[in-house]
């Protein structure tokens, strides 16, 4: 198993007297990571939250039933958390009166788990988010040179766990991640019926990823208006589906200034939600496989290593536009994606004369390690 690089991060959050709760997607590896590390540990009771008899033992919950719950056990794990009924006011309980216990929780959509917990649990958790594999992880396992080899394979299938410790086709694996998980918290929030419009709108969200998204193109193209687009979007972001890069404006007036694009945290996810598994040699769409690829393994990094940035894209009424902006302590760096090496770019010149202090940065299979964290 791969070890990931929030396990010694649990490590040392262990018995500090607040709840530890894990975020992201289902088959992202959230189970498995405390399965390994707590496995033959007599101490730990672990609960499956999407349990019927789990749920209906916290109906009536109580400190008594607290009790009895934990026995002589020291360590509580609910895995997908968000499916009890106020989740958030029952591990107060445990925290605010079982000291000696550490609850560990995990989640694989925000939109409900965050909701139930932030209130209660004001600073009384620790709250991360784990991804699909990220690079920098499988280069640690695996060595750069193996994992550049695999370079093309991760553009089309990504980088979910059982599709790297896969040694057969990876169709399969993706085709059941989202025709069986990746839908499942969204369709429950809310009682949601229209499942086949999500798959309209990811489908076209699919299909614009480093381009603008326009709620009102899409809403025409999916059948839903703006609001339920927006809603929608919303719902797929805090589910760690997908998420948003807004646009950038200061100093010009043709800049951009509420527009976004979006994109997919796992490139297999995007290919499986369009059903094209094609290699890199028979798409047309490189470009922006490399450019997803860059971003949600950038996020991937900036949360791990815990490195705050602002992030945006540029575009101009007139068309001029970069890839990718962040800010980092008042520094401004500007990206330009390509993943033919031989297409370097150039920064526009409206934005370096707006903006001269930035410094910028064409990203290529020859030169992406620092960018992605390795």
């Amino acid at each position: 198993m791969i070890k990931r690089f929030l396990s010694q991060e649990i490590d040392e959050k262990l018995f500090n007297g607040k709840v530890i709760i894990m975020f992201g997607a289902r088959q992202v590896g959230k189970s498995s990571l405390l399965h390994e590390k707590f496995d033959g540990n007599n101490d730990v009771l672990w609960l499956e939250g999407d349990n019927i008899e789990v749920q209906t033992l916290f109906e009536n919950f109580s400190l008594s039933v607290a009790q009895s719950i934990m026995g002589n056990k020291k360590i509580l794990i609910i895995d997908e958390a968000q499916t009890i009924l106020n989740i958030g006011l029952k591990l107060k309980i445990f925290t605010d009166q079982f000291k000696d216990i550490q609850v560990i929780a995990t989640g694989s959509s925000s939109f409900d788990l965050a909701n139930k917990i932030n209130e209660p649990l004001t600073g009384r958790k620790w709250e991360y988010t784990l991804f699909p594999f990220a690079f920098s992880e499988l280069v640690k396992e695996h060595g750069f040179w193996e994992e550049k080899k695999l370079l093309q394979r991760r553009l089309v299938f990504g980088c979910y766990p059982e599709v790297v410790m896969s040694n057969t086709d990876a169709t399969p694996i993706l085709k059941s991640l989202t025709t069986s998980y990746l839908y499942k918290d969204i369709l429950l929030w809310e009682n949601l019926k229209k499942s086949d419009k999500i798959v309209k709108l990811l489908q076209a969200l699919a299909f614009q990823i480093g381009s603008q998204v326009s709620y009102t193109e899409i809403g025409r193209m999916c059948g839903l208006d703006n609001k339920t687009v927006e809603k929608y979007i919303t719902l797929l972001e805090q589910a760690f589906v997908i998420f948003r890069l807004p646009s950038f404006s200061r100093n010009l007036r043709n800049e951009l200034k509420f527009s976004k694009k979006v994109y997919f945290y796992d490139n297999g996810i995007r290919n499986s939600i369009i059903a094209n598994y094609n290699g890199l040699e028979l798409r047309s769409d490189v470009g922006a496989l490399w450019e997803n690829f860059l971003l949600s393994e950038r996020v991937k990094k900036l949360h791990y290593t815990k490195s705050y940035a602002n992030q945006w894209f540029w575009r101009t009424q007139g068309q001029s536009e970069i890839d990718y902006l962040e800010e980092i302590d008042g520094q401004l760096y500007a990206y330009e994606f390509k993943w033919n090496p031989s297409k370097q770019s150039k920064l526009p010149a409206e934005f370096a004369k707006a903006y001269p202090e930035a410094k910028f940065q064409t990203i290529t299979p020859e030169n992406f390690q620092d960018f992605i964290g390795i």
